[in-house]
């Protein structure tokens, strides 16, 4: 029991990231999805992108990143932030 305790103040411990800080992406589509594999698709509607010339601010993870790998020949970066 004593060990539990000690790992749990030692997570608690670690800084957080100042709110503000967040590292996003803005992407864009640019081609359209009419003659896409469906699940290139659904990697689009994941992302948020509806229709061509579109433009999205996500937050930049990695599952964000994967997703966008995917379908990087349908798709824009516009600006990125670190």
């Amino acid at each position: 029991m004593a060990d539990t305790k000690k790992k749990t103040a030692a997570v608690a411990a670690k800084p957080k990231k100042a709110a503000g800080s967040k590292r996003t992406i803005t992407i864009r589509l640019a081609k359209g999805t009419i003659a896409c594999p469906p699940n290139q698709r659904a990697c689009i509607n994941g992302l948020g992108l509806k229709r061509r010339e579109q433009v999205v601010t996500l937050e930049n993870t990695s599952a964000v990143r994967g997703m966008i790998k995917k379908v990087l020949h349908l798709v824009d970066i516009v600006a990125e932030t670190r």
